[in-house]
């Protein structure tokens, strides 16, 4: 779901209120991020505890570190970078923990997902970490090549290619083509 222009200056706006120390647009800010954020961690991490858990860390790590963002515009790519440093350490702490296979039967889907959805939802949730990181940034939260890789900490042309065989892997999956 692309941002819209007038979105991203609305958002750009409160960024910079929140770095002036306005509490309020801190409040505006997380109240407009906190459900895609939400929503970006629970198909990334496939838990929604876990999701839960990486939002409220990624939340603490964005008001701790927000007054040093030098482009405001840069903010949907930091806070998802943010998230996604999260999620990774969610995924360490897991692993460290045990080795367990993750059942794609049994990933949340949202209340209003249909058949198609529910496909999309177990085709996405078998993509590898990268993959689906890649994946769910810019497919379902509308970011850009620049703003995935920022996200995630890699060149544009790693991020291009992390969507490009995610899709591939999503149609193939979805269309049966195995």
């Amino acid at each position: 779901m692309p941002i819209s222009e007038l979105d991203r200056v609305h958002d750009e706006l409160l960024v910079v209120l929140v770095q002036a120390g306005d509490r309020l647009a801190g409040e505006r800010l997380a109240a407009r991020w906190q459900p895609r954020l939400l929503r970006a961690a629970r198909r990334i991490l496939r838990s929604e505890d876990r999701a839960r858990d990486a939002v409220q860390d990624a939340w603490t790590s964005i008001f701790r570190g927000v007054a040093r963002l030098k482009d405001p515009a840069a903010f949907p790519a930091w806070a998802f970078g943010i998230l996604n440093r999260r999620c990774v350490d969610r995924i360490r702490g897991d692993s460290r923990r045990a080795e367990e296979a993750v059942d794609v039967d049994q990933v949340p889907v949202p209340p209003r997902a249909a058949t198609e959805g529910l496909d999309l939802v177990r085709a996405l949730a078998a993509l590898d970490h990268d993959h689906r990181t890649a994946a769910v940034l810019h497919f379902c939260e509308g970011l850009t090549l620049t703003e995935v890789a920022a996200a995630v900490g890699v060149p544009v042309g790693t991020a291009k290619s992390r969507i490009f065989h995610a899709r591939r892997r999503l149609k193939a999956a979805l269309t049966g083509d195995t």
